[in-house]
């Protein structure tokens, strides 16, 4: 399962987060989040291009980085994955499925070869995965975005596309349910605002708790 760690923007605490194995570390390019990476922070200081965030220092991440981006200009994006090195880029606003053709052919493979690319949709009923067919073909993962108000994830059993998804919306309390939900699309899941000490701070302890939770999961389903 794909652990995803979104809207971090201190150094140390994303060192911390990688050594509990998260398999990519999420940045947000929205001025308007207080997780804005302009705000990343080290002992040092505010700095965008602290150790190992720089695409120079790529082979030494234990972690893959995304950055999370919303209704943003092509070149903003473009910059953005040059200077930081980005495996990732996540879409959260209105981009088109035309838009979001058109950056994969600007950064792949010129800047950033294998790219891949999130569309990030909100869902609180079962219509709403409907907004995931024009994107069909065009995104290489969703992020399903879900309303608290979500209370039976069965209801994604509507989604009968062939691209895979990550849940967002997850809880420290939703191990019981990550577990038992089931779809053949279902790939990992999005981890943010609820497990933070503060906006773009992770509580480490409470991360370590849910991840070896599910972990452990895991290996006793395949023993």
């Amino acid at each position: 399962m794909i652990i995803k760690v979104c809207g971090m923007r201190d150094a140390e605490n994303i060192r911390a987060v990688e050594n509990l194995g998260a398999d990519i570390i999420g940045l947000v390019f929205y001025p308007d989040s207080p997780r804005y990476v302009s705000m990343v922070s080290s002992g040092a200081g505010i700095l965008p291009d602290f150790s190992n965030f720089s695409a120079e220092a790529s082979h030494t991440r234990k972690a893959n980085r995304l950055g999370v981006f919303l209704n943003d200009m092509p070149q903003n994006i473009v910059t953005r994955v040059y200077n930081y090195g980005l495996d990732f880029v996540q879409l959260h606003g209105e981009e088109s499925p035309v838009m979001i053709e058109n950056l994969r052919r600007t950064l792949d493979p010129d800047i950033r070869p294998g790219i891949q690319i999130i569309k990030s949709l909100c869902v609180s009923t079962a219509d709403d995965l409907e907004k995931t067919k024009p994107y069909e073909g065009v995104a290489d993962m969703f992020q399903f975005n879900m309303s608290p108000e979500v209370t039976d994830w069965s209801m994604l059993d509507a989604y009968e596309g062939a691209t895979p998804f990550l849940l967002s919306g997850i809880g420290p309390e939703d191990v019981t349910r990550v577990r038992a939900f089931h779809h053949p699309c279902f790939v990992g899941l999005n981890l943010n605002a609820r497990f933070e000490t503060e906006p773009g701070i992770m509580d480490v302890e409470r991360l370590k708790t849910f991840i070896h939770a599910l972990s452990d999961d895991a290996g006793a389903a395949g023993s």
